[in-house]
């Protein structure tokens, strides 16, 4: 007879505790009690949170309540995206509006069901809409607009391409928004000198529209501009959250209702690979509108939210695109299971430039992937009732709740803005993950780790740049790219790159571990890595061949170098190579691993430095370049 549950005595999680205790135990860390052995297991996140190893029901939660009901943490609607999927939404910047409009033309006709169009001096020209327009059915594709400061004109040209094609006012463009972002332009230039001017223009648009187009949506919380400049996921949400109660207050005071008002607020954000933090921030962010709407007196208007899910531009990177793919897949899931009603995935290529056909069809076949062969959407709001999601979902509202009042504290986001408060925090965050970046604890596929030096890189028309001036625009991988870039041009100017010595002292089997990961390290940076083994002398003092050393770095042409090898043999060769290797004029040494008690010992005999998991990868590479004296 099977045994059935029952039949086993329950577990505690203080029993669960003393084995993870125990489990530690064997692996060095001794004297652990059970609570101490649990949070040695937690994961500390931005933000001041920390992810458990173990959520259990007995975690004492409020309850989320069902799909399509306050406070919408589920979601907004009851049936989810089951019906009708989300929006699939390209993004399109080319200013050519000839060829804006074939690659608008060819999304629609392959998936897509709404376009975001850069207008203006980041796209076509506003006067070019109706030729990027063309062949498109107004009545079934919306249209997000983004032309800065220039919304206003954007917006009347587009209601005047409605009226001419006869489309009726209260239905035309339904699901599209002008896009008109008033505190994210200051945001991004850094000026507000327009901000009351635009908010006006802004406010003004918005009641004619509830009035006249209710199914056009006039503003845009944009929340990316604050991702894009290294934001945390509770400092976006924060800061989203006070751009909208600072937009909600302006309707409200121009006469709309608390709901009308609402109805014209849309809200972006970033998906990133992280998957459980963005389905946890995307319901944070209903959690939180929620919040604010019954603050004001209408709880159902929350109902109304709309969330437009754009894949990391922070996470994109240059060098080995490819593996671009497989984020914005991640991301594009973690979206669709957070709820966001619209999603845009970025080409592989955009970090380089324009996307070509290729990339926009990958892009768009992401989600035509995710909701037709894995039916994503068929399930409404898969991640509740997890735990671990739950209790995060809760800890980043609480988290963006607290820096939301911080800058109301502030007088609000503007003056948050113009004081210099925004860009103090979100600039410490992002230093803050920059060391993380840098000692690989945060690894870059193709870029920090095992990178590809002999890639072919990708050639793209470049994409308009950003409105520059306020908060910056940073990519995880600039630092590293930076530096693939001084290789690449010393490349082009010699016929060589940077080159470093991997001194490989002992039997293969002994330093090739060590090799590898330092091959793996300096090429990250664009370094050339040469294996030089070096043979073994029994009859010498130093226990090596040094003339054989010698040789062979003479004939690798570097003038940096590191040891590879075993503890044990490092205690025996490593002073005496380092030695042989500053004779032989190498002008840095590297160790690959951690010294130990013998680092005193190491670097008096001129070993600069040591290389191991978790080292600033970043500083050894940037000190190699100083000493290669590649420019």
């Amino acid at each position: 007879m099977t045994p059935s549950a029952t039949q086993f005595p329950a577990a505690d999680r203080e029993q669960w505790q003393r084995l993870v205790a125990g489990v530690l135990a064997k692996s060095g860390k001794q004297g652990l009690d059970g609570v101490a052995a649990e949070a040695a297991l937690s994961t500390r996140l931005d933000d001041g949170l920390t992810v458990l190893p173990l959520y259990t029901a007995g975690e004492a939660l409020p309850e989320p309540g069902p799909p399509g009901f306050a406070p919408y943490v589920r979601g907004t609607r009851p049936q989810g995206a089951v019906l009708d999927g989300w929006d699939i939404r390209q993004h399109h910047a080319d200013p050519d509006p000839r060829r804006t409009n074939e690659a608008v033309l060819a999304d629609l006709e392959n998936g897509v069901t709404s376009v975001w169009l850069e207008v203006g001096e980041r796209g076509p020209a506003i006067d070019a809409l109706p030729t990027v327009l063309d062949g498109v059915f107004l009545d079934l594709a919306a249209v997000v607009l983004d032309a800065g400061a220039d919304f206003r004109e954007a917006a009347h040209r587009l209601f005047a391409l409605y009226d001419e094609r006869g489309l009726p006012a209260g239905s035309a463009g339904a699901g599209g928004n002008v896009g008109a972002d008033p505190f994210g332009l200051q945001a991004r230039t850094g000026s507000d000198a327009q901000t009351s001017e635009l908010l006006r223009s802004a406010v003004e648009l918005a009641v004619d529209n509830a009035r006249d187009r209710p199914g056009i949506r006039t503003l845009m919380v944009d929340a990316l501009v604050y991702h894009d400049a290294g934001a945390t996921a509770a400092q976006e949400l924060g800061s989203a959250l006070a751009t909208a109660v600072a937009y909600l207050r302006e309707l409200t005071a121009a006469g709309l209702s608390v709901s009308a008002a609402a109805a014209q607020l849309e809200f972006r954000f970033a998906a990133t690979a992280d998957q459980f933090l963005t389905i946890a921030k995307l319901r944070a962010a209903r959690l939180l509108w929620a919040r604010v709407l019954q603050a004001s007196g209408s709880t159902e208007a929350a109902g109304e939210l709309r969330l437009h899910a754009v894949t990391s531009s922070v996470m994109m990177t240059e060098r080995d695109p490819w593996v671009n793919m497989l984020r914005t897949t991640v991301a594009c899931l973690a979206a669709g299971v957070g709820g966001a009603q619209s999603l845009t995935v970025l080409p592989f290529d955009a970090a380089i430039g324009l996307p070509d056909d290729f990339a926009r069809r990958i892009a768009r076949n992401t989600q035509s992937i995710l909701l037709d062969e894995s039916h994503l959407g068929r399930v409404v709001d898969p991640a509740g009732g997890s735990w671990y999601v739950e209790q995060l979902t809760r800890d980043v509202a609480r988290a963006a709740w607290g820096w939301f009042q911080e800058i109301e504290r502030a007088a609000g986001l503007r003056e948050a803005l113009a004081s210099g408060l925004v860009a103090e925090r979100i600039g410490a965050a992002w230093e803050k993950r920059g060391k993380d970046i840098a000692r690989r604890r945060e690894p870059i596929l193709g870029v920090s780790e095992f990178p590809h030096l002999g890639e072919e890189r990708l050639v793209r028309p470049a994409a308009p740049g950003p409105r520059g001036g306020g908060l910056p625009v940073v990519r995880r991988s600039d630092a590293f790219e930076e530096l693939r870039a001084r290789s690449d041009a010393q490349l082009a100017a010699s016929g060589t790159r940077p080159r470093m010595a991997l001194i490989g002292l002992g039997s293969e089997a002994v330093f090739s571990a060590r090799s590898s990961f330092a091959a793996n390290l300096f090429q990250a940076g664009g370094i050339e890595t040469v294996l030089v083994p070096v043979p073994t002398k029994a009859d010498s003092d130093a226990g090596f061949d040094a003339e054989a050393l010698v040789k062979a770095l003479a004939d690798s042409g570097a003038r940096v170098a590191c040891l590879c090898s075993g503890d044990a043999v490092y205690a025996e060769q490593a002073t005496a190579a380092a030695g042989v290797l500053r004779e032989a004029g190498i002008g840095r040494v590297s160790l690959a691993g951690r010294p130990g008690e013998r680092e005193e010992e190491y670097r008096a005999a001129g070993i600069d430095e040591f290389v191991y998991v978790g080292c600033d990868v970043l500083a050894a590479l940037r000190a190699a370049y100083a000493e290669i004296g590649a420019s």
